[in-house]
């Protein structure tokens, strides 16, 4: 049985075989431990700092410091608790948006039962936040300001470099979740105090983040045992995890016009072949294309899912997948929940074939079709090479 055309990139992606080879050496004979004295550790060590010199040309950054973490959900707990434990009692409040991550609402709810404030602003009917909005939530008393730069479950992108600003005049820390940008669209990092990544999301391996952090900027440590990260985080690091990491990081940053290139012809494929009866969630243009999260009348998307085996895609977030709930990122555009309910996720990316993404669509059209056999579902049968042209030449 042949494997799934794989649609679902936002949860996870492929593993580039220029991250695998970079690994294979620490998985066998150089396992040395990063942090002892001879020679094997020293070996160790070295892989790790060019690890992490490769993700720091990926954010694009000159300056400030990276760190090593088992996520990006470890690097937001750690950059969220951590900046509230070092603020003073007069700033306990922390902003954020109704459509961030669960590893940032539920660690910035978890924060209230120390007694900080929370202030969650919506999003308009795109996605979008408002820096007016922020801008007026703001106040002396605001340790933080949360927001990620593209949303993991519709794709669309937040204004971070006018915020941080915003944030930075009233003396709160500026916080971004990157994981799904890092590499694809420019990360404002200048205007940040700290930011989140994640390696599976770029072609790396799983079970390795990192969190930036501003010249200054100390949060307290959210592991304690031996300060092996900078004396901010402490535990063994894994030399194999930071060179695949380090690896993929050095191709998003060298592939990036050629990757953006591909997924926004895939978008185009995408919306040409859905046609006007499926309804883009978010933004149509300030987003990354490589996420398209459509919604079709009567549809019951995990029925869609089920049906059409030849492809892997989602209905959101991984991680709240099957909780039977409808997407708290759609409810916050106003969708009702069976608008929620009709929502599917397709992502693509750097491995995503022209031929694999028509043959997907077809999959899922199929599918739809028969859930909705009184319904047109289908919008054209093939994307005109003229057309595809004419994006290749910028053209409108």
């Amino acid at each position: 049985m042949s494997a799934p055309i794989y649609l679902d990139y936002q949860a996870t992606t492929p593993l580039a075989s220029e991250a695998r080879e970079a690994m294979l050496p620490f998985l066998e004979d150089k396992f040395g431990n990063p942090h002892s004295p001879h020679k094997m550790g020293r070996e160790a060590a070295a892989a790790v700092e060019v690890a992490r010199e490769q993700v720091m040309g990926c954010i694009g950054a000159d300056s400030g410091n990276l760190y090593f973490t088992s996520g990006a959900t470890e690097a937001a707990n750690w950059a969220i608790k951590g900046a509230l434990a070092n603020m003073p009692e007069s700033r306990r409040r922390i902003v954020t948006a109704a459509t961030e991550h669960a590893c940032v609402l539920d660690t910035c709810a978890f924060l209230e039962s120390w007694g900080c404030e929370l202030t969650v602003l919506d999003v308009s009917d795109e996605g979008l936040v408002d820096p007016m909005a922020v801008e007026a939530a703001l106040d002396d008393d605001v340790a933080l300001v949360a927001l990620m730069l593209v949303n993991n479950e519709i794709g669309v992108t937040q204004r971070i470099a006018e915020i941080g600003p915003l944030a930075e005049k009233c003396g709160a820390l500026m916080f971004c979740d990157a994981v799904q940008a890092l590499g694809r669209v420019a990360i404002p990092w200048r205007q940040c105090d700290m930011i989140a990544m994640s390696s599976h999301k770029i072609h790396g391996p799983k079970g390795i983040g990192a969190l930036w952090l501003a010249d200054g900027v100390k949060p307290a440590p959210l592991l304690h045992g031996g300060g092996q990260e900078g004396d901010l985080r402490s535990g063994t690091l894994a030399p194999a995890l930071c060179a695949g990491f380090g690896a993929a990081a050095a191709l998003m940053a060298e592939r990036h016009d050629e990757d953006y290139a591909l997924v926004e012809k895939l978008w185009a494929i995408a919306i040409h072949r859905f046609g006007d009866r499926w309804t883009i969630n978010g933004s149509d243009c300030a987003r990354y294309p490589g996420n398209l999260n459509i919604r079709l009348d009567g549809l019951d998307a995990s029925r869609l899912i089920s049906d059409t085996r030849g492809v892997a895609f989602s209905a959101g977030s991984a991680c709240a997948s099957g909780s039977g709930r409808p997407s708290r990122v759609l409810s916050a555009l106003g969708l009702s929940k069976a608008a929620a309910n009709a929502s599917i996720r397709l992502g693509f990316g750097r491995y995503t074939s022209e031929e694999d993404l028509e043959k997907a669509i077809d999959l899922i059209l199929e599918s739809a079709h028969q859930q909705l056999p009184n319904q047109p579902v289908e919008g054209d049968e093939s994307y005109p090479e003229d057309d595809v042209q004419l994006l290749e030449d910028g053209g409108e």
